[in-house]
């Protein structure tokens, strides 16, 4: 599933081309792609055309763009496969297009967003902008205004809002192990599992680890490391194993080539040369060095 690097990439290439875009068209070619859009497909065309968007803004794993003057926006979730792509106008349909939106963009002309998916896990829909706290309200825009669907997502870890002392003082209350924790979007957000794996082996510790448990120098240090691994994927354009992951214009991250834990079982790990491990965690898998990461012992015997 695409993380926070994957999406701010394609947040920070849509963002220059989307400013002040008139929305000229829509078509939708799969309504499952609008589960999450209140009302039926021909509301969603109805709410887009003839609005101008205003930025495009991210936070966690959630894209929207604001339209101007009113109180909502488009929000897009790519979900385990999803794709924004950029097209010109006569460029042909991509084979797993699920809808495709014209828009007539300030600086760049006619062009068309391309919301590509797969699996169909992702999704896009207009929602009603709810008041956040006095901070923006995310990646791309000053408006402390949220899409309803994402007021739930804590801020991530890059986000300058992001409270340090109230995300250590959370993991005190949290017994359940340390990546399950990471991956809870309601507290820390933009954290999967690639990016959850490759923090917890830089900070080496065992994804099973109870997050009450860490001492605050533990837990500071955990913290300077997922914003250390999200900053150098986002250098790098994100993950990408496939085709699925690509920024705007199709083109694949390439962190893939520096990871150290995630996807890389079996071979050597590039602290201590102990073969990296791979465990069954959640209907997924984690990703660890046995001897770098080794369980606390009290854990252990739970």
């Amino acid at each position: 599933m695409p993380e926070l690097p994957e999406v701010e990439t394609v947040r920070a290439g849509l963002a220059p081309v989307v400013a002040g875009a008139l929305i000229t068209g829509v078509r939708v070619l799969e309504p499952r792609s609008l589960r999450r859009h209140v009302g039926p497909p021909g509301s969603f065309e109805n709410e887009l055309v003839g609005s101008r968007i205003d930025a495009a803004v991210r936070r966690g794993k959630f894209l929207w763009m604001p339209l101007q003057d009113r109180d909502r926006a488009l929000v897009a979730h790519l979900g385990m496969s999803g794709q924004v792509l950029l097209r010109e106008v006569n460029a042909p349909d991509d084979r797993l297009l699920r809808i495709r939106i014209g828009i007539e963009s300030p600086g760049h002309g006619p062009l068309d967003l391309a919301f590509v998916d797969q699996r169909i896990f992702g999704s896009m829909a207009v929602d009603e902008l709810v008041d956040g706290d006095a901070f923006a309200a995310g990646f791309g825009a000053d408006d402390t205004r949220v899409p309803s669907q994402v007021a739930h997502i804590a801020r991530d870890p890059l986000d300058p809002a992001f409270d340090d002392a109230a995300f250590l003082k959370a993991l005190k209350r949290r017994g359940s192990g340390i990546k399950r924790v990471l991956l809870d979007q309601t507290l820390l957000s933009g954290i999967g599992n690639i990016y959850a794996d490759e923090a917890l082996w830089a900070a080496q510790l065992h994804y099973d680890t109870a997050a009450d448990s860490l001492t605050k120098p533990r837990a500071t240090t955990l913290l300077a490391e997922l914003r250390s691994v999200l900053a150098r994927a986002l250098e790098d354009g994100g993950t990408s194993f496939d085709a699925q992951y690509v920024n705007v214009n199709g083109a694949s991250g390439y962190f893939s080539q520096r990871l150290n834990a995630y996807g890389q079982q079996g071979t050597p790990c590039a602290r201590c040369g102990t073969p990296i491990a791979r465990a069954s965690f959640m209907n997924r898998s984690s990703h660890f060095c046995p001897h770098c990461q080794r369980l606390p012992r009290t854990r252990a015997r739970l």
